[in-house]
C-alpha cells in the first residue's frame, strides 16, 4: 500500500493539466451555452405585443379622427380612407422588402435584401433587446417597427388635407418608404447605420418619424399649392370634438410608441413612460399660458396641438432624460411650434393645412437637439458621467441636418415626379364639392 499511495503522489503533478484542462473545457462550454440559449422573457413578449397593438391605435383611429376632426365635413371620410389605406399598403410593403431594407443587414445607407420576403425569419428567430441576455421574437420586432413605418406616411397627408388625389397620393407613399423612411430608418436605428455609427440619441424616432414626416409635409404643401379659397374662406376644423377624441387616442398610443421603443418591461420603459406622460403635460399647459396672453384666450385646438407638440418632442428623448427635463422640452416645444404655426406660417403663407410641419418638424428637431442638452446628468439625464453635453448635441445637429436634407430632397423628387404620372391635385370642382364624393362617392355623414 506504501508503495500505491507513493507511486498516485509521484503521478499526481502529471495528472494537474488533465484536471485543469477538464475544469477550462467545462466553464467553456458552460460560457458557450449560456451563449447560444438567450432569455426570451414572456413579460417582454407580452408587453411588446401589446405596444405594437397601441401603435396601431395611433393610427386607425387616432390620427384618423384627429385629422378628420380638423378639416372641414366635406372631406372627413377622405382622411378616414386615406389613412387606412396608407396603414394597409405599407404593411404589405414592409413584409415585401421594408423590413430587409430597414433592419435586414448592416450597411451604412440600407439594410439590404437578405431578407426580402422575410426570408429566414421563423417562430423560432430571436431579435435583439438593449439587454444582451433578454430577446424578443423576430415576428414581434418585425410587426412593431412595422407600425412605425404605417403611420408615419400617414402623418404627412395632413399637409396638402381636402385636395389631393387618392391614387397619387398611394403612388407618393410606397415611392417615399422606399427612398426616404427605409434608408432612414436604417441610419437611425439600423446595425452598421451611418447616424447610429455617430453616437446619435433617437430613443423612438425622432428624426425617422416626426422629422421625416414634417419636412416631407412641408416640402408637399409647397409642390401640391393651397386650397381653393385659402386665406380667404373659413377652413376651421368641423369637430373639435373628434379631433380631441383622436389626440387623446395618439396620446395613450403613444405609450406604445414610446415605451415599446425600451424592447423591455423594466425600468427604463418606466422612465419612458413618465417622460411621456409629463412632456406632454408641460406642453398642454405651455400652450394655453402662450395662447392667453396671444390671444386673450386658451382654446381647445391649441390644447390639442400642445398635446402632440409635447409628445414628438419627447419622443426621442423619453429613454435618457429625466422627468423635470422632459416638462422643459416639452414647454420648449410648445413655444417654438407655436411660433411657427402662428406666426413663420402666416408669413411665408404656405398652406400646412394641419399644421404638419409646424408640429411634427418642428417639434421634432427641437425634440432631437434637446436629447443631447436633457440627456446629461447634470440635468437629470441618464448619461454617463463624463457625458459631454457639447460634444451630443453636436452630434444630434447632425442627424437633424442629414434627415432634413435626404427627406427634402428626395420628397421633392417623388412629388415632382408623381405629379407628371399621374397629377398631384384634384381640380378646382371638386375640392368645393369635397373629397369624400368626388374621391370615394361616399359621405362621412348622412344630410
Amino acid at each position: 500500500m506504501k508503495n500505491v499511495k507513493t507511486l498516485m503522489l509521484a503521478a499526481l503533478p502529471a495528472l494537474m493539466p488533465v484536471v485543469a484542462f477538464a475544469q477550462d473545457t467545462t466553464a467553456a462550454a458552460t460560457e458557450a451555452a449560456a451563449e447560444v440559449a438567450p432569455i426570451m422573457d414572456k413579460g417582454d413578449v407580452a408587453w411588446m405585443m401589446t405596444s405594437t397593438v397601441l401603435v396601431l391605435m395611433m393610427l386607425i383611429p387616432g390620427l384618423a379622427l384627429f385629422y378628420g376632426g380638423l378639416v372641414r365635413s366635406k372631406n372627413m371620410l377622405s382622411v378616414l380612407m386615406q389613412c387606412t389605406s396608407i396603414g394597409a399598403l405599407m404593411m404589405v410593403i414592409w413584409v415585401v422588402y421594408g423590413y430587409s431594407a430597414a433592419f435586414g443587414g448592416e450597411g451604412t445607407y440600407w439594410g439590404g435584401l437578405d431578407k426580402l420576403f422575410l426570408a429566414g425569419v421563423t417562430t423560432d428567430s430571436l431579435s435583439d433587446t438593449f439587454s444582451a441576455e433578454y430577446k424578443i421574437p423576430e415576428y414581434v420586432f418585425i410587426c412593431f417597427q412595422m407600425t412605425f413605418a404605417a403611420i408615419t406616411p400617414a402623418l404627412i397627408i395632413g399637409a396638402f388635407a381636402e385636395r389631393i388625389k387618392f391614387g397619387s397620393l398611394m403612388l407618393f407613399c410606397a415611392l417615399w418608404v422606399t427612398f426616404v423612411y427605409f434608408p432612414v430608418a436604417h441610419m437611425v436605428w439600423g446595425a452598421g447605420g451611418l447616424i447610429l455609427g455617430w453616437g446619435a440619441l433617437d430613443f423612438a424616432g425622432g428624426t425617422v418619424v416626426h422629422i421625416n414626416a414634417g419636412i416631407a409635409a412641408l416640402v408637399g404643401c409647397i409642390v401640391i399649392g393651397p386650397r381653393v379659397g385659402f386665406g380667404k374662406e373659413n377652413m376651421a376644423p368641423h369637430s373639435m370634438t373628434l379631433t380631441l377624441v383622436g389626440a387623446a387616442l395618439l396620446w395613450v398610443g403613444w405609450f406604445g410608441f414610446n415605451v415599446g421603443s425600451n424592447l423591455e418591461a423594466n425600468g427604463g420603459a418606466g422612465l419612458a413612460m413618465i417622460n411621456t406622460f409629463v412632456a406632454t403635460a408641460g406642453a398642454i399647459l405651455a400652450w394655453n399660458v402662450i395662447e392667453k396672453f396671444t390671444r386673450g384666450h386658451s382654446s381647445m385646438l391649441g390644447a390639442a396641438s400642445g398635446m402632440i407638440s409635447g409628445l414628438v418632442a419627447v419622443t426621442p428623448a423619453c429613454g435618457s432624460i429625466g422627468p423635470v427635463g422632459a416638462i422643459v422640452l416639452g414647454a420648449l416645444a410648445s413655444i417654438g411650434c407655436y411660433f411657427f404655426v402662428a406666426v413663420i406660417k402666416n408669413k411665408f403663407k404656405y398652406d400646412d393645412s394641419l399644421d404638419v410641419f409646424g408640429i411634427h418638424g418642428v417639434g421634432g428637431i427641437i425634440g432631437a437637439v434637446g436629447t443631447g442638452i436633457f440627456t446629461a446628468p447634470s440635468l437629470g439625464g441618464t448619461g454617463a458621467e463624463d457625458f459631454a453635453m457639447a460634444a451630443q448635441t453636436w452630434i444630434q445637429i447632425k442627424a437633424v441636418l442629414v434627415t432634413i436634407v435626404w427627406c427634402g430632397v428626395v420628397s421633392f423628387i417623388l412629388f415632382k415626379l408623381v405629379d407628371v404620372i399621374m397629377g398631384l391635385k384634384v381640380s378646382e370642382e371638386d375640392q368645393r364639392q369635397g373629397l369624400d364624393q368626388t374621391s370615394h362617392g361616399e359621405s362621412a355623414y348622412t344630410v
